[in-house]
């Protein structure tokens, strides 16, 4: 399946859909598939994105079409990140946020347990979701910049 054939696909199924996530999903697709078709890639790297498009079984009718398109959404993400280093808007802030948040927990149960125990936790919370917010918008720039965001 070439990129363009993807893009017509989600096209149609965006407009067929009256799902709001479903539509999310397609339009997440629409967006990748229409950066891809603005870069220049090499004939072999061309080939190589039609055929992870086509193991992907879009053109397939599944009985759960917003579990088999978000897990292709998934999976597509997944390869173009490995193969070409490239992700999508805000992926470095969304997982260092979540880092963040894990690590603020641990610090305000550890040590701000002498403050009241809630206290402590919600200090720890808010200031590890803001140091994962921007140390991931640092490396959101970054890629950027180098061009590696779709």
């Amino acid at each position: 399946m070439t990129i363009q054939q993807a893009y017509i696909l989600f096209e149609n199924l965006s407009v067929k859909a009256s799902n709001k996530s479903e539509i999310r999903i397609y339009e997440k697709f629409l967006h990748i598939l229409s950066k891809l078709k603005e870069r220049t890639f090499s004939e072999e790297e061309i080939k190589s994105i039609e055929n992870k498009l086509a193991n992907l079984k879009l053109a397939s009718n599944p009985q759960n079409t917003k579990k088999h398109f978000k897990r292709a959404l998934t999976e597509f993400e997944k390869y173009l990140k490995e193969t070409f280093s490239l992700i999508s808007k805000g992926y470095y802030r969304n997982r260092y946020m979540g880092l963040g948040l894990s690590f603020g927990i641990l610090f305000g149960v550890a040590i701000l347990s002498n403050l009241e125990h809630s206290l402590g936790i919600s200090i720890g919370l808010i200031g590890g979701m803001f140091v994962g917010l921007i140390m991931g918008n640092q490396k959101d720039a970054e890629a950027k910049s180098a061009g590696k965001i779709l």
